[in-house]
């Protein structure tokens, strides 16, 4: 690599850009020529996410897909599985075993046009790149006064329930929303998955795209023709009267399971799905809230100094003369993810958020 020739792998960025704008005659070179699907699909969330990053090659030749195994191979989730064959090995890059390296050949990419999405293959993976996203990656365009963006998305499976093995297993989620310069969304459903991943690549800010790597699997309707929110905004997701529930990624599922049981024993739990990490939507949290007079934050991720955290204190700044109980949070336990024979006790499941129901009502 060169000052006046940057390239990836052999190739000059210009050579790349050229080649890029080719239209696809199905030999896989170029973007595709076949048209969008639309109207409602069941699918499941990985899928879904293909089906989001497809759009958004097809939509723009400044689109590129970098990362470890993400094109023959399509990841180790299949995420990206056909698009390679599809786009070709120009935008859909296989890249060496080298995080930083990767995160920072995306921040030059960034910085001459392009707008790449990288795939961090299992969340442990992300810290080598640590340095490059918080000190590089979230701060260049603040260091220009705003003159240079980067529209840069990681993708990071995270998250437990997959029977892994260490560095396999992670959220870190708090680390990024708390880093300036961030934004930091995580879909629950396929219908956000694929409209959020879309949202993310085409925002001029950097952008870490978490994804519950135990809901790749999970099915359900994508409705292909319209966004149902912005990319920033919190959902309401079940209405309830008596406790709110908040959560985001896999655990919206939980606090969904644990609102149903609570339902067949006479309480009735709202669940707020959070979406949007960094920042935060509070007003829909806040309004359940005034209405319920209680809450439930619950998160994978361990508790101390964590997203819950500061959601939990935030509500109690701004709902205080609402609440009949004080925020309540459960949490993954201070301590490394365990082995994959203990997963179920450190992971918060519906019993444990149903204790915390139970003592909110308590009050």
């Amino acid at each position: 690599m060169t000052e006046s020739n940057p390239v990836i792998g052999t190739r000059p960025v210009a050579d790349l850009a050229e080649a890029s704008s080719v239209p696809s005659t199905g030999s896989g070179t170029g973007g595709s020529t076949a048209p969008a699907p639309t109207g409602a699909q069941t699918i499941p969330f990985s899928r879904a996410l293909n089906a989001g990053m497809r759009a958004a090659l097809a939509n723009s030749d400044r689109v590129l897909l970098m990362g470890e195994d993400i094109g023959r191979l399509g990841g180790v989730f299949r995420v990206t599985e056909g698009l390679q064959a599809e786009f070709g090995d120009r935008r859909v890059l296989d890249s060496p075993l080298a995080e930083s390296g990767l995160v920072g050949t995306a921040i030059g990419l960034a910085m001459v046009g392009f707008r790449p999405v990288v795939e961090i293959q299992f969340d442990g993976f992300v810290f080598p790149a640590f340095d490059q996203i918080t000190t590089q990656l979230a701060k260049l365009t603040n260091r220009h006064e705003g003159a240079l963006s980067l529209p840069v998305v990681i993708r990071i499976p995270y998250g437990g329930h997959i029977g892994a093995v260490e560095h396999h297993q992670e959220s870190p989620e708090a680390y990024f929303t708390h880093t300036p310069g961030l934004r930091v969304v995580s879909p629950s459903t396929p219908n956000d998955a694929y409209w959020m991943i879309q949202d993310a690549i085409d925002s001029n800010d950097p952008v870490i795209f978490l994804e519950p790597k135990a809901r790749y699997w999970q099915k359900g309707e994508v409705d292909l023709d319209a966004r149902a929110l912005p990319l920033h905004a919190s959902r309401v997701v079940r209405r309830g009267t008596d406790v709110t529930l908040v959560g985001h990624g896999a655990m919206v599922t939980t606090l969904l399971q644990a609102a149903a049981i609570a339902e067949s024993e006479g309480t009735s739990c709202e669940v707020v799905d959070l979406r949007s990490l960094s920042p935060v939507d509070y007003g829909p949290i806040l309004d359940s809230v005034r209405r319920t007079g209680r809450m439930v934050y619950a998160q994978e991720a361990p508790g101390f100094n964590s997203l819950g955290s500061e959601v939990a204190a935030t509500v109690m700044e701004k709902a205080f003369y609402a609440l009949e109980a004080p925020v309540l949070r459960v949490s993954g336990f201070d301590t490394p993810f365990p082995p994959a024979k203990l997963e179920g006790v450190y992971l918060p499941d519906a019993d444990r958020v149903l204790e915390a129901v139970d003592r909110a009502l308590g009050y």
